[in-house]
């Protein structure tokens, strides 16, 4: 009876493992870190936008920079459909220094069309915020819906082509 019941636990977490892949970095399984706040727990953020910054600049990384709110539906919507994209997930682990924020920064270049969430900008190591690399919206040029990760994944490898161009 017993030898059955543990047969069937180990058949149970064998096949939940196998369905239930997300992406994994390169260095292995990280710890989730409460700095993600549900983003990507296996990606390494930054906790303020000066420490961002710092490390955009010592390692030659672009920086994406998130804005977001907890109870935003959009925001919501959109974390969802980024957190699973196995793509977008591989690209900011081993490319980007990411950070998200639920508040403005003191920064005025970080909101050149205004404050509003879901919005993602990127600034490269030079500390230039790449105003030019924008979502498909005329009213709120930065922000993205849940079917947009292809445009934001172009975008994405936009900042490192214009990284590797200009720097």
């Amino acid at each position: 009876m017993v030898k059955s019941v543990l047969s069937v636990i180990l058949v149970l977490v064998a096949v939940s493992s196998v369905f239930g892949k997300k992406y994994i970095p390169k260095s292995g399984k990280r710890i989730p870190q409460t700095l993600s706040k549900g983003w990507g727990d296996q990606l390494v953020w930054v906790q303020t936008y000066e420490e961002g910054l710092y490390v955009s600049r010592t390692t030659n990384k672009p920086l994406m920079v998130l804005f977001h709110l907890m109870d935003c539906p959009y925001c919501t919507a959109l974390k969802k459909v980024f957190s699973e994209d196995k793509e977008i997930q591989r690209l900011l682990d081993e490319e980007f220094v990411i950070l998200n924020l639920e508040y403005e920064t003191t920064d005025r270049n970080l909101s050149p069309d205004g404050q509003y969430v879901p919005r993602i900008l990127f600034v490269d190591p030079s500390m230039t915020v790449r105003a030019e690399i924008v979502g498909r919206y005329n009213n709120r040029y930065y922000s993205y819906e849940p079917n947009d990760t292809k445009l934001l994944l172009n975008n994405m490898k936009k900042a490192l082509k214009l990284l590797k161009t200009e720097l």
